[in-house]
């Protein structure tokens, strides 16, 4: 005679080993150490104070071109 099988308990054994395997997907695709993201944060940090440092004053008039 053959085992008898639960499909109740297969399907949700199936469900929850998908589950896993798209959570480590996840960590892979977005998951980042804490110094990464310091980081990223710093070099976000410095690129927008060099930015800022090069900006032009709004109230700074052209030069004058009609020379």
């Amino acid at each position: 005679m053959s085992k008898v099988i639960n499909l109740n308990k297969f399907r949700k054994q199936k469900a929850k080993a998908e589950r896993e395997k798209q959570a480590e997907t996840n960590r892979r695709l977005h998951g980042r150490t804490n110094a990464e993201r310091a980081r990223d944060a710093l070099s976000k940090q410095q690129a927008k104070a060099k930015l800022d440092g090069a900006r032009l004053e709004h109230g700074a008039e052209p030069p004058d071109e009609s020379e």
